[in-house]
């Protein structure tokens, strides 16, 4: 059998174009072909008009008409650079946060706003510049959270157009000038100082109440005051001291009592 070399050649050649053919339709097989995972979504546009979201699993798109934007779905964490804000109670402070957002409707991310995430970033800190500068400082120390769900509630409704949902927004840090936080610290001291002395002087009271109940009690049995009086006594003989007492019953010196308070009268 005698083959020609012609032949051959237009074999290979048959086979060359076979293949260079099944790269093309690999290269567009893979083109059309998208796998999407669950926490993303492809918002599909035809001819440049809106065709809407896909996913997950595969997507056929058909190449050169459709164009994809891959959206992502998770939550994600923006933090809000630190501000210079003036609070209502004319006090320079600095001031920054964090900002948790997903992307609820994806087409909406994509058509409504160029850059969801710097759009939501500028947002927060104009935000984060007027509600901190509308309340004064005691306010933004001690009413954090009420700052941040009012934060968090201004910025999701701002958002809300562009298929944003804002989770959560957190105050992270709160730095004060050098002489407010000396101002502060002595303000904490002397408060300290007037919670002592309030509680030395309800002591005092307290203590001034009972030994006025105790003299009516002993004014009105002579036997409890002579038994406080050899307590007294004991109290005093344990010491280990060279000093001795002896007790004389107020009985004994009543009559002398009553003559002399007699002769005071009758002069």
């Amino acid at each position: 059998m005698i083959i020609d070399i012609s032949d051959i050649g237009s074999i290979f050649s048959q086979i060359g174009s076979l293949f260079v053919a099944g790269l093309i339709l690999l290269f567009i097989l893979s083109m059309a072909v998208r796998i999407v995972p669950e926490y993303r979504r492809l918002v599909l546009f035809r001819l440049g008009r809106l065709v809407g979201s896909r996913g997950p699993g595969i997507v056929f798109i058909v190449p050169v008409i459709d164009r994809a934007v891959t959206v992502d779905l998770r939550i994600l964490t923006l933090d809000v650079p630190v501000q210079e804000v003036i609070t209502k109670d004319n006090v320079a402070i600095k001031v920054n946060a964090v900002v948790y957002f997903r992307v609820l409707e994806p087409a909406k991310s994509v058509v409504e706003v160029e850059n969801y995430v710097i759009a939501t970033s500028q947002l927060a800190q104009t935000t984060l510049r007027s509600v901190v500068g509308s309340v004064e400082l005691d306010e933004v120390l001690s009413s954090r959270e009420k700052i941040n769900q009012e934060l968090q509630k201004i910025i999701d409704e701002r958002t809300d157009p562009w298929g944003i949902k804002v989770s959560a927004v957190e105050v992270k840090e709160l730095e004060l000038p050098e002489e407010m936080k000396r101002a502060m610290a002595r303000q904490a001291e002397a408060e300290r100082e007037r919670r002592a002395k309030i509680i030395s002087a309800e002591g005092e009271l307290q203590a001034a109440t009972k030994l006025s109940e105790a003299a009516r009690q002993m004014e009105t049995s002579p036997v409890t005051l002579q038994l406080r009086y050899l307590q007294t006594i004991r109290e005093i003989s344990g010491d280990r001291n060279t000093t001795t007492f002896f007790p004389v019953p107020m009985d004994l010196l009543k009559p002398f009592m009553d003559k002399l308070t007699a002769k005071k009268e009758s002069e």
